[in-house]
């Protein structure tokens, strides 16, 4: 009797301050005190909305803090009765229902220490649970954290509570969550359809993606294995390059001392040879008798004679030109191109030589070219280039104003010099290697006037050329009867080959020696204009 009684309270007290404090959801202003049961008097739709958020919204409220309420007191008893070593006195009707339909969020046990622990646990029924994940907690207003968000305004587009209701969202359509979820609803399960197509691309792609970076790591692998493989070896090539460029570089010392020291020695020998022959001949001619004079004047002749005829070089044989040219091609080592050569050869100006047709003749206003081939002093050619190369081309009559020279190093000891003339005449041209003559220089060149060209035609005869004209001739002198003055074929005069008819010359790409002038015949220069 005293839980029903205790029920009874709480029931009477929820419903109640429900009207007392609950006048602040309607959008029109109320008396504090006024019975909400007078809003009957207001047109029809307003109390349909009463009874509607009454019997829908506080009734199931009211009925939970019931609930809530009664909870909370058996749990004080077991808890009294747990401390005290009793076994507690529970309501029968409550235990029944309590132990089959309520459930801690928090899976609590009917032990002391778990009742102590979710004393101020949410208790929820069972039924409630039913197709639900996990236990739902209510939403609560952000700008009234006192009320819970039950209510969805249509023209902002996102859920409000009471107060929001008949505040901020007075005028707008406002409905029950439950009644619009539908329709919202259905618009997100239909936007939901268009994305999880993405969903799955984007699974395919990053799987991809996931893929092509594990490729990628063994490709990255391998290759830097190839990498590896390759510096090692080449590593490997250009040391034994090393090596083998050391040595030949010890060789080179090795043969050059050997020569100096040969060389040396044979000075050394024909210097004392010399130094004992003028000994004995100043000695004879400073302390001989007249008749030791005649009697070894043979020999002494003769000795002398012969020293005076060997031939010896007051210049080392080998100098100390050693070069190392770091970008010269090598050859392959171990299969690697490697680049680096030792060189010992030295460019001799005495035994370079000059090439080339237009060496000694050219034409004005047109570029005559000739080439420079450096030898060692073995002349052996040098094969490679760098040579410091000195070209000047200056007329005779004209010593102040040389031809501008062209010189193009071709890498192999061979270099092009190029020229252009710019008047006809006798000019001087200079080669020099390292400030000295090469073989040859300097020399002139003729420079003539341009190539003539051909007035007349290259034809095989004058009756074909001139189209079977009578009084057209030819320079070649040919005739042929009926009264043609020109030649034809098989007949008299014709050389029997193609020709100019303005010169009588052969070749077709050639100057034209024809001199032309008054004294020409006129019926040449007709044959001329054809």
């Amino acid at each position: 009797m005293g839980c029903q009684a205790k029920e009874g309270a709480l029931l009477n007290r929820s419903v109640g301050g429900y009207f007392e404090e609950s006048s602040s959801f309607f959008p029109f202003d109320l008396p504090k005190r006024e019975s909400p049961w007078s809003l009957f008097k207001f047109r029809k739709p307003l109390w349909v909305g009463l009874i509607t958020y009454y019997f829908f919204i506080e009734l199931p409220r009211a009925f939970s803090d019931i609930e809530h309420k009664r909870g909370e007191y058996g749990r004080k008893q077991e808890t009294a009765a747990g401390l005290r070593g009793q076994t507690p006195q529970w309501d029968h009707t409550w235990e029944l229902r309590n132990s089959s339909r309520a459930l801690c969020s928090r899976r609590s046990a009917f032990s002391v220490r778990r009742q102590k622990k979710t004393t101020y646990h949410t208790m929820v029924d069972l039924k409630d649970l039913k197709g639900c994940s996990r236990i739902g907690k209510p939403i609560l207003c952000p700008a009234h954290p006192a009320e819970e968000l039950r209510l969805f305004c249509e023209l902002c587009d996102r859920p409000v509570c009471r107060d929001c209701v008949v505040g901020e969202h007075r005028e707008h359509p406002c409905d029950f969550t439950s009644n619009v979820i539908h329709k919202h609803g259905d618009s997100v399960r239909e936007l939901l359809k268009g994305t999880q197509p993405h969903v799955q691309a984007l699974e395919e792609a990053l799987a991809q993606i996931k893929g092509t970076n594990s490729a990628l790591q063994a490709r990255v692998e391998a290759v830097a294995n190839d990498v590896r493989s390759f510096s090692e070896g080449y590593i490997k090539a250009i040391e034994e390059h090393r090596d083998k460029l050391l040595q030949q570089l010890e060789d080179i010392r090795v043969q050059k001392e050997n020569s100096l020291q040969l060389q040396k020695a044979q000075l050394e020998q024909l210097l004392e040879d010399m130094r004992t022959g003028v000994e004995f001949t100043e000695h004879l001619l400073t302390s001989g008798s007249d008749l030791e004079i005649l009697i070894t004047k043979g020999v002494v002749v003769e000795r002398l004679t012969k020293l005076n005829k060997v031939e010896y070089s007051a210049h080392p044989g080998v100098t100390e030109k050693i070069a190392f040219s770091p970008k010269e091609k090598a050859g392959l080592c171990r299969g690697y191109e490697v680049y680096g050569a030792i060189s010992t050869k030295e460019v001799d100006p005495a035994k370079c030589v000059l090439q080339g047709e237009d060496l000694y003749r050219a034409r004005e206003k047109q570029t005559a070219f000739f080439t420079l081939l450096c030898k060692d002093a073995a002349g052996e050619n040098m094969g490679k280039g760098g040579d410091n190369i000195q070209v000047a081309v200056v007329p005779k009559d004209k010593k102040d104003s040389p031809v501008k020279t062209m010189v193009h190093d071709n890498k192999d000891g061979t270099y092009c010099v190029s020229y252009t003339p710019k008047d006809p005449g006798v000019y001087t041209v200079w080669v020099c290697v390292k400030e000295r003559h090469v073989q040859g220089s300097p020399f002139t060149v003729t420079v003539r006037k341009r190539h003539r060209s051909h007035p007349g035609v290259f034809h095989c005869c004058t009756f074909c050329s001139s189209g079977g004209q009578k009084t057209a001739r030819c320079a070649c002198g040919g005739t042929m009867p009926g009264g043609y003055l020109g030649c034809g074929h098989g007949h008299k005069g014709h050389p029997g080959r193609p020709h100019w008819s303005c010169c009588g010359k052969f070749t077709e790409k050639s100057e034209c020696t024809w001199a032309g002038g008054q004294s020409a015949p006129r019926s040449l220069l007709r044959t001329v204009a054809l």
